[in-house]
C-alpha cells in the first residue's frame, strides 16, 4: 500500500459529506450516530438557500444544523437559489439581485453560526446543474455574488471555503484569483470521483497532482489559504466495494488539509437527486453503507477500527500469484466452511486463491489466519460475485473452483429479497458464465441448501417430550433423499434453488463438471459471528457468556449435524472425483447418526456445563422446518463418505475452540468446566 506509514493515517481525520432532506428526522439520528461510530470528526452538509424559503424549511434546519454540530464539527454548504429570485427560474440561476446571496449568508450566520466556525460557498460552481453559467458566460455574475459573501462572512470572523470545482479546472480556478475571489477565501475545495467519474472519462491525474496545481494558483492569489477535499468517493454500483476503501485511503492519505467523503449513505432509488433529475446507477451508491443503513465494506470497517482497520483488512489483499500456477479458487473463502477447506488445500501445499466480499464480520480474521499458517500461498481479492469483471480475472486460471459465497441470513431475505436474488441467483450465474469464457472445463463445487426443500409440511411428524419424530420409518432411518421435489418457501431457498438449478444446467449444457452440495446444519472452528452463525455456535457462545440463550420454536426442531471437518472432506473427495458425480445433487449432512433436536443439545450443554441456563422460546422463524435430517447415501454410494464425528464429540470441540477465541469468560461462567459427564463426576467425588 502506497502512501504515509499507517500510524499517519490512523492520526489523520476526516469527516462525511451528507444531504439531509428535510423530514428525514430518523434517518438523520441514525445516521450521525452511525458515523460516531466511524471516528468521523467533520460533517459537510447543504443548507439550501432555496429550501430553506420552502415551506417547513427553516424549522427544518433549526434542528438539523444544531444536531450536527453536537458531535461533529459542521460545515453548511450554502447554495441553490429560491427560484422566486433566480434568474433563470431555476435553482441553479444566478439571483436578480446578486447581493441577496450575501444577505442569505449574513442571515445564516447570525442564526446559527454558535454552531459552525466555516461556511462552504456554493457547490460545484462550474457544474451546470449547480450554476447555469449559460447566463453567466464570463463567470462575472458568480465572482460578484460568492465575493461579497465570503467578504462579509470574514468580516464576521468566519472562514470561507470556494465551493470544489467539478471536474477539477485549473483555468477557472486561476479566473478566481484574478478576480479577487481566492482574496476573501480560507480554504478551496477540491471534488474527484476517481474511477467513478474523473479516471472513466480519462481527466483524472490524481490528489497530488491537483493539490499541487491548487497551490501553485493559491502561492500567487493567497498564500495563505488551505486546501480542502470537500467531496471525495466512490460508487459501488459495480459491487466493487473493497475498491471504494482502497479510494478512501487514497483520499485520506493525500496532502489536503481536511477530508469530506462522499457519502455517508447510498440514495433510495425512488428519490430524485437534484431538481427532479434521476441519474443513472452511479449517482444511488456513493455511501459507506447502503439505502437502508447495512453497512458495506468501507462502513463495516470504519465503524470497527477507523481508517487502521481498513488499511489492516485491505492488505491482506496485497498478494498475487506471481508464477505460473492453477490455484484452487474458493469463492466465500473468508467464510467459516470456506477457510477450512482452504486451510485444507494450502495444508498440501497448494496455491489457494479466496475471494470474498468481506460482508459478514469475522471473515478478516479467517483471512488473517490463513495468512499467518500459509504465508504467500494463500491469495485474497476483496471482491464480490456481482463484480463480474473481477470475477473474469480470478477465475482464469483456476484448477478448481468451489462456490461458497451466500448471504448468510435467512430472515434478511424476507426484507430485502432481491438481495437474496442478486447474490445467490444472479451472482452464480456470473461465475457459471465467468467459468465458461476461460473454455476449459473447471471442476466447480457449488454450495447449496437443505432450505431448497421447504417446510416439509407433509412429512408427518410424531411430538415426543424433546424432539420431533418421523411417522415414515424410512425417513426415520434415513432422513430426507434427493429424490425429494424442491419447494422453497422462503426468498433465500428460491434463489439458493435457483442458483443450484442454473449449476445442473451448465453442466448439462456447456459440459461443465460440476456438482451440488445440498447443505445440512454445518459447525466448527473459525465461526465466531453470532448475529448470523449456525443455531448450534449462538447457543454456545450465549451459554458461555452466561446470556440467555435464545430458541426460535419450541426447541423440538430436529436437525442432523455436521463438523465442518466432515463437510472439508466431502468437498474435497468431490472435486477429485468429479466425472464420477459430475452434474449430480448431493445431500450433505450428518445423517440420522448426528441427528439431534435444539433441546437436546441445550440439555447437553447443562449436563457437561454442571448447570440450568436461562432459556427464552421464541417464535419460530419462517421456512424453519420441524425435521430435517439428510439422507446421505447417494454421497456414500458416490464417493464413499460419511460424517465421521459423532455430534457430541463435536459439541466438546467446538465448545473448547469457541472458548478459547472468545476472550475473557464471565466470572460467573469460569468455575464452570465443560467436560465429559464421567469426568466431572470422577473429580467431584475426589473433592
Amino acid at each position: 500500500m502506497n502512501g504515509p506509514p499507517l500510524s499517519l493515517r490512523t492520526q489523520k481525520t476526516f469527516g462525511f459529506a451528507e444531504w439531509f432532506r428535510p423530514g428525514e428526522y430518523e434517518r438523520t439520528e441514525q445516521a450521525l450516530e452511525a458515523m460516531r461510530r466511524t471516528g468521523a470528526r467533520y460533517v459537510r452538509t447543504h443548507l439550501s438557500w432555496a429550501e430553506y424559503h420552502s415551506s417547513g424549511g427553516q424549522d427544518w434546519y433549526d434542528w438539523l444544523l444544531p444536531r450536527i454540530s453536537r458531535h461533529f464539527v459542521l460545515l453548511p454548504c450554502i447554495h441553490y437559489t429560491p427560484p422566486s429570485v433566480s434568474r433563470t427560474g431555476t435553482s441553479a440561476g444566478p439571483p436578480h439581485r446578486l447581493l441577496d446571496y450575501a444577505d442569505f449568508i449574513d442571515h445564516a450566520l447570525t442564526r446559527y453560526g454558535s454552531h459552525v466556525d466555516a461556511v462552504k460557498l456554493w457547490n460545484e460552481p462550474n457544474n451546470l446543474l449547480d450554476w447555469d453559467w449559460r447566463v453567466d458566460p464570463d463567470w462575472h455574475l458568480f465572482c460578484e455574488m460568492i465575493g461579497a459573501a465570503g467578504y462579509w462572512a470574514q468580516e464576521r470572523g468566519f472562514r470561507t471555503i470556494l465551493g470544489g470545482p467539478c471536474p477539477f479546472d485549473t483555468n477557472w480556478l486561476r479566473l478566481m484569483g484574478e478576480r479577487g475571489v481566492l482574496d476573501v477565501m480560507s480554504a478551496v475545495g477540491l471534488h474527484g470521483f476517481p474511477g467513478t467519474w474523473d479516471s472513466e472519462a480519462a481527466n483524472w491525474d490524481g490528489w497530488d497532482r491537483q493539490i499541487a496545481s491548487t497551490r501553485d494558483i493559491l502561492d500567487t492569489y493567497n498564500p495563505s489559504a488551505e486546501i480542502w477535499i470537500t467531496e471525495a468517493g466512490y460508487s459501488t454500483w459495480r459491487r466493487d466495494e473493497a475498491v471504494q476503501a482502497a479510494s478512501f485511503l487514497t483520499a485520506l492519505e493525500a496532502p489536503a488539509d481536511r477530508l469530506y467523503w462522499y457519502s455517508w449513505q447510498d440514495i433510495a432509488g425512488d428519490v430524485a437527486v437534484q431538481e427532479g433529475l434521476r441519474f443513472d446507477d452511479r449517482h444511488y451508491h456513493m455511501g459507506v453503507v447502503d439505502a437502508e443503513g447495512a453497512p458495506k465494506l468501507l462502513g463495516r470497517l470504519l465503524m470497527e477500527g477507523c481508517p487502521a482497520q481498513v488499511a489492516d483488512i485491505l492488505s491482506l489483499s496485497a498478494s498475487r500469484i506471481m508464477k505460473p500456477a492453477e490455484p484452487i479458487v474458493i469463492i466465500g473463502g473468508a467464510g467459516f466452511i470456506g477457510c477450512n477447506l482452504a486451510d485444507s488445500f494450502l495444508t498440501d501445499g497448494r496455491d489457494v486463491v479466496v475471494l470474498d466480499n468481506l460482508s459478514q464480520a469475522g471473515g478478516e480474521r479467517n483471512l488473517q489466519w490463513l495468512k499467518d499458517r500459509h504465508g504467500d500461498r494463500v491469495h485474497t481479492t476483496i471482491g464480490d460475485v456481482l463484480d463480474e469483471a473481477t470475477l473474469r480475472e480470478v477465475l482464469q486460471a483456476a484448477d478448481s473452483v468451489f462456490h461458497l459465497a451466500a448471504q448468510a441470513n435467512v430472515a434478511a431475505g424476507l426484507i430485502r429479497p432481491e438481495n437474496d436474488f442478486d447474490v445467490h441467483a444472479r451472482g452464480t450465474l456470473n461465475v457459471l458464465e465467468a467459468i465458461r469464457r476461460t473454455k476449459k472445463p473447471i471442476p466447480t463445487i457449488f454450495a447449496s441448501t437443505s432450505k431448497v426443500y421447504g417446510e416439509l409440511l407433509d412429512l408427518p411428524l410424531l411430538e415426543g417430550n424433546d424432539r420431533y419424530h418421523p411417522a415414515d420409518r424410512t425417513v426415520a432411518e434415513w432422513g430426507i433423499d434427493e429424490t425429494r421435489s424442491l419447494n422453497p418457501c422462503t426468498p433465500y431457498g428460491c434463489s439458493r434453488g435457483f442458483a443450484e438449478q442454473y449449476v445442473l444446467a451448465y453442466a448439462r449444457s456447456y459440459g461443465l463438471p460440476a456438482v451440488v452440495m445440498r447443505m445440512s446444519s454445518t459447525y466448527g472452528s473459525r465461526k465466531t459471528n453470532a448475529e448470523n452463525a449456525d443455531w448450534l455456535t449462538r447457543i454456545l457462545i450465549q451459554a458461555l457468556h452466561g446470556e440467555t440463550v435464545t430458541l426460535y420454536g419450541d426447541g423440538k426442531q430436529v436437525r442432523d449435524l455436521l463438523h465442518v471437518s466432515d463437510a472439508v472432506a466431502a468437498y474435497r473427495s468431490a472435486q477429485a472425483s468429479i466425472s464420477r458425480v459430475n452434474g449430480h445433487a448431493f445431500n450433505l449432512g450428518g445423517g440420522p447418526r448426528n441427528a439431534v433436536s435444539l433441546r437436546e443439545v441445550l440439555n447437553e450443554i447443562e449436563m457437561r456445563l454442571g448447570c440450568r441456563l436461562d432459556v427464552d422460546f421464541r417464535e419460530r422463524k419462517p421456512g424453519d422446518t420441524a425435521y430435517f435430517v439428510a439422507d446421505t447415501r447417494k454421497l456414500n454410494n458416490a464417493l464413499g463418505w460419511e460424517a465421521r464425528i459423532g455430534w457430541r464429540d463435536g459439541l466438546v470441540s467446538h465448545h473448547d475452540w469457541l472458548r478459547d477465541c472468545l476472550g475473557p469468560i464471565p466470572a460467573a461462567r469460569e468455575k464452570f468446566k465443560f467436560a465429559n459427564p464421567s469426568k466431572r463426576a470422577n473429580a467431584q467425588a475426589a473433592e
